[in-house]
């Protein structure tokens, strides 16, 4: 059986143009007369990336944010063309990039749906006999009549979606897109794709949800600075993807120097304490301090730090800043001190897990480090039975759980 994709040897270059520096109005009135100083820099988003997609083949795509992801995928959708290589297609290809793309704003939902679909080769008849099921799908039905652009980013998804899904292309792209929509409407996503699948349509699938695409996928692709590093089973790949961005780690006093003294960026160390004690190793039940210190440019006014707390895969298990819990520190405008976190019981259970750390002024992010750093949660009984809870089901655990057996037929 013939590939239903082909891509070989695909490389894409763009040009970056370089300004030349601020000069004041009679700097650039001599310069007039005095060569360009604009300059041109080479940058290959892809180089030479070559595999194959099977029919019924679902395919993840992963890697760090500018690895090349989005422009294979907007390759392979025939919007922008390769500087190199070749791809070859058999079967439609419907993709789903970003919000709103392939749809005409001015135009009313219904209509877009016929336009979409004559896009992809289908007859006005084909189209007619899959109009219900995608209108219940996107759930838009009292909004069918009403111009694109009158959609929130939601709608637009939800009927994008159900478009590029119910209207059967043999080849369906999918872009981390649905990071827009609610849970809900993720995990209809997420079974739709495996009805594809299981139909026997291909299936490409950007995402940085490292569960769903194990999930959804058989067959991973990692890329790296625009390169093919590695393709196998989704579990080996992106068990390799989770150890080479994994996060600086605390060295064993719990700290870590995240920019030198003299540098401008705002955060210069991070600190882990577990109950009061410097530490990169945390257990079970312990208080947890999380302590930030920052030197910045500007005074900042209203300080807030924000903390994601994120297990191996990527998935976000906790996270909050201190306007969620205390409202906004007052304090005389400052440029340099630390902010603390501390949860009185951490209830994660063992294993590692990786922070993002948000630093601002109000509603402004002044910097923001994803993967800054890791630590360990170790195992410690909380129970007097002495057992805990199977860690394949449970992420988190409760220490006060009150049981109670009763003799008794009914309850007083």
């Amino acid at each position: 059986m013939l590939p239903a994709l082909e891509v070989k040897g695909i490389s894409k270059k763009f040009s970056i143009r370089h300004e030349s520096p601020y000069l004041s109005l009679r700097d650039r009135v001599m310069d007039l007369f005095k060569p360009s100083h604009t300059s041109h820099e080479d940058f290959w988003a892809l180089r030479n990336v070559s595999f194959e997609v099977q029919p019924g083949e679902s395919i993840g795509i992963i890697g760090k944010n500018g690895a090349g992801k989005s422009t294979l995928l907007k390759i392979l959708s025939k919007i922008t063309p390769p500087t190199q290589g070749k791809i070859i297609g058999r079967g439609r290809i419907a993709s789903l990039l970003e919000v709103g793309t392939g749809f005409h704003p001015e135009l009313t939902g219904r209509e877009n749906i016929f336009l979409n679909g004559s896009i992809l080769g289908m007859k006005r008849q084909e189209i007619i006999s899959k109009f219900d099921a995608i209108i219940d799908f996107a759930g838009t039905e009292r909004f069918l009549d009403t111009p694109l652009k009158h959609y929130s980013s939601g709608m637009q998804l939800r009927l994008a979606f159900a478009v590029a899904a119910f209207l059967e292309p043999e080849i369906l792209v999918i872009d981390e897109v649905l990071a827009v929509g609610d849970a809900e409407f993720q995990k209809k996503c997420i079974g739709k794709m495996e009805d594809v699948s299981r139909s026997g349509r291909t299936i490409l699938f950007v995402s940085h949800n490292m569960a769903a695409v194990q999930s959804l996928c058989t067959t991973c692709l990692l890329l790296q600075r625009g390169e093919l590093k590695s393709i196998g089973p989704s579990a080996d790949v992106v068990a390799q993807y989770l150890t080479s961005m994994e996060s600086q780690a605390l060295n064993t006093s719990g700290f870590i120097q995240v920019h030198p003294p003299d540098s401008e960026k705002p955060i210069r160390t991070i600190e882990v304490l577990c109950d009061n004690n410097r530490s990169s190793v945390a257990y079970m039940g312990c208080q947890l301090e999380i302590r930030v210190s920052f030197k910045a440019v500007e005074r900042l006014t209203t300080p807030v730090l924000g903390i994601i707390i994120k297990d191996n895969y990527g998935t976000p298990l906790i996270g909050i800043n201190n306007r969620h819990y205390q409202g906004n520190f007052v304090t005389p405008p400052l440029k340099e001190g630390y902010i603390s976190m501390k949860i009185p019981y951490l209830a994660l259970f063992e294993g590692a897990y990786h922070v993002d750390v948000h630093l601002g002024d109000e509603f402004k992010d002044i910097e923001v480090l994803q993967d800054c750093f890791q630590f360990t949660v170790e195992p410690l009984a909380f129970s007097g039975s002495g057992e805990l809870p199977p860690k394949s089901i449970n992420r988190m655990f409760m220490k006060d759980i009150t049981w109670m057996l009763n003799s008794s037929r009914h309850v007083e």
